[in-house]
């Protein structure tokens, strides 16, 4: 389980491991232009180079980099620093000041170490500095970044204006939020921490799951087990007009392990697909004696499913999962109905379906996406699974960010799949809130085995729930 910071947070670690900890920021620096300096020595071995150019800024981050310098100059590279403009921090006029190499006006260099900007950036990237950044990434140089690349928000991954392209990010202490969302994983590259001592004192930050705490959700199965032992998932999906929703959505729930797979939905949707899923179970009314129930793929926005939802929410004792058109049935006719219920609620919508449950633009949003999903779970009491090209799974105490996944999860299908395995994975037995997180988790690693097969551009749908099963063989060997 990897830790991850916001900015506020990694501040109030900085300052906790300074002021009560009593490790100098001069310590903690020299630890950091080292870490930064041993990266740049694996790469220069990897590629067969000499030649390092170091940008540096004026803050602290631009001292890491003085710092980085000095010590690559000390193992022998041929090191020059590229020094920005600008009012120089204590810090960094100090390491500038023990840096005894040379200087260079041109952004050229076999590697290039991105020091130019932290992540206490909060203004668009413009003028003189917007000039170095698209330097750096117009040099053609293997680009590592320090701590983050510079211009990209620390707190929500957007790129203020322009930002630098890195091959591979140093995390100084601690993995930042905006490594993962936004534009983040497009621009850090590979990211590899450095534990400088740095200690955080606050226990409410988010997580990135790795493949061994996933695999804690997929215990080995008793042989002594039957049907009834994995329980029971009843999927209200589809609609005349989205046979396939409901087709996709249950062939997923299918393959979570769960014993009975039920489907509530349209006359015409059964008979559609009866033969091509002759492991569901067809019934006209939701059953509220399943463990678990994912209503709204595809069913279309109705107050008729609107009630049926505020029905559930009122006399349902499991777990009811509300997507799709049962999100923006919420929309259309009030949410409040969510903060009375009776079951465990997961919601899972998209940006877009997000705003229109909240009134926020997709903008104010993307602003503070983790925020704003832990403010909504709190105020609703539901679990939160805001899909993105990083999902956010929260409770409003416990926050998850999902990075596994690529973009041929981009195309329609891909949710009705992610609900029905899903609410399979609640059925079979596990928490709503980590039901949420193997489910998003799994489905990302299954589409990324699918693209790396069949190309992003050309997996589909069907590509991704056919390797769910390499991406559940690969979680538990």
């Amino acid at each position: 389980m990897i830790r991850v910071l916001n900015n506020a947070q990694m501040r109030r670690a900085d300052e906790y491991t300074v002021n009560e900890l009593k490790i100098s920021t001069r310590t903690l620096m020299r630890r950091a232009g080292g870490a930064i300096a041993g990266e740049v020595q694996k790469c220069a071995k990897e590629l067969c180079v000499n030649s390092v150019l170091v940008v540096c800024g004026p803050g602290n981050n631009g001292g890491d980099g003085y710092v980085c310098a000095e010590q690559l100059l000390e193992l022998g590279y041929n090191v020059k620093v590229y020094a920005a403009d600008g009012k120089l921090s204590p810090d960094c006029e100090r390491e500038k000041a023990h840096y005894k190499g040379g200087y260079s006006q041109h952004i050229c260099g076999d590697i290039i170490v991105d020091c130019l900007f932290g992540t206490g950036l909060c203004r668009p990237v413009c003028g003189n500095y917007a000039g170095i950044v698209n330097g750096i990434n117009g040099s053609g140089a293997f680009v590592i970044s320090a701590d983050i690349p510079s211009g990209l928000n620390g707190d929500n991954g957007k790129v203020l204006g322009v930002a630098v392209k890195a091959y591979k990010t140093v995390a100084v202490a601690e993995y930042k939020s905006g490594f993962f969302l936004g534009d983040g994983m497009d621009y850090c590259g590979e990211i590899v921490k450095a534990d400088i001592g740095i200690t955080c004192p606050d226990a409410d930050y988010a997580v990135v799951y790795t493949d061994g705490d996933i695999k804690n959700f997929y215990p080995e199965r008793r042989r002594n087990s039957h049907k009834g032992t994995y329980g029971c998932a009843n999927l209200v999906a589809g609609s005349e007009k989205y046979t396939g929703a409901a087709a996709l959505c249950a062939a997923a729930c299918l393959k979570s392990g769960c014993g009975y797979t039920k489907l509530t939905s349209a006359e015409c949707v059964k008979y559609a697909l009866t033969a091509s899923l002759p492991q569901v179970i067809f019934n006209r009314q939701p059953d509220f004696t399943a463990n678990a129930i994912a209503i709204g793929c595809g069913s279309g926005v109705s107050r008729e499913l609107y009630n049926l939802i505020d029905s559930a929410l009122k006399n349902y004792g499991g777990t009811l999962i509300i997507d799709a058109d049962g999100l923006n049935s919420l929309s259309e006719y009030g949410c409040g109905i969510l903060k009375n219920a009776k079951c465990s609620v997961i919601l899972t919508p998209h940006i877009k379906e997000f705003s229109r449950l909240t009134g926020l633009t997709t903008e104010q949003i993307l602003q503070n996406p983790v925020a704003e999903a832990q403010r909504f779970a709190c105020e609703y009491g539901v679990t939160m699974l805001l899909k993105n090209a990083a999902s956010i799974i929260t409770d409003g105490k416990k926050t998850v960010l999902n990075v596994t996944g690529s973009t041929a999860l981009a195309k329609g299908g891909s949710g009705d799949m992610l609900a029905g395995f899903m609410c399979g994975t609640v059925a079979r037995g596990v928490a709503p809130f980590d039901a949420a997180v193997c489910a998003a988790y799994t489905f990302g690693k299954a589409a990324e085995i699918a693209a790396a097969d069949k190309t992003d551009y050309c997996a589909t749908a069907e590509d991704i729930l056919n390797c769910l099963h390499l991406a559940i063989k690969s979680l538990t060997a």
